[in-house]
């Protein structure tokens, strides 16, 4: 990803980011012709898009179920101190975990916000005696079991 400035997005850019983010798999003819422009102009608009940072990675999204994941815990964790040491080692081991989907430094009543697949809410107590409680600096964790997924990883609404 490029460092230095950015080209302003157009309607043309704008409409090839809305294209892939709903399907990632299109080809660039599909695409091409999806946003009204010649494959090759389709082909450059989009290496730049990549280039510059605007899409960050393509990948496909695997149903958890299928792969035995059904259970999905959020996580609020407050740190016994708020210094920057104890947010770098906290982030440090938490990157390490595999069963982590996401980590939020946030305002509000925790210092974290973690997103957890696991298969079952046993799952869920092991990793929880494991790992959560040993995290470093950790004070308190609240669980939250997900019990419907009402809206997830809807697209960026622009």
């Amino acid at each position: 990803m490029k460092a230095s400035s950015t080209t302003p997005l157009d309607r043309i850019d704008l409409a090839i980011l809305r294209r892939l983010q709903s399907d990632g798999r299109l080809s660039n003819a599909e695409l091409a012709k999806a946003v009204n422009v010649s494959p090759a102009t389709c082909h450059r608009r989009t290496q730049r898009l990549f280039d510059e940072g605007h899409v960050t990675r393509v990948r496909a999204q695997i149903n958890p179920v299928s792969i035995g994941l059904g259970a999905l815990v959020l996580v609020g964790v407050v740190l016994d101190r708020s210094t920057p040491e104890s947010f770098a080692a906290f982030e440090a081991a938490v990157t390490e975990m595999k069963e982590l989907l996401d980590c939020h430094l946030v305002a509000g009543d925790f210092d974290y916000l973690l997103k957890i697949r696991v298969r079952d809410m046993s799952d869920f107590n092991l990793l929880h005696g494991k790992m959560l409680i040993a995290l470093p600096g950790v004070r308190q964790i609240r669980t939250f079991f997900v019990m419907k997924d009402v809206k997830e990883n809807a697209p960026l609404p622009f």
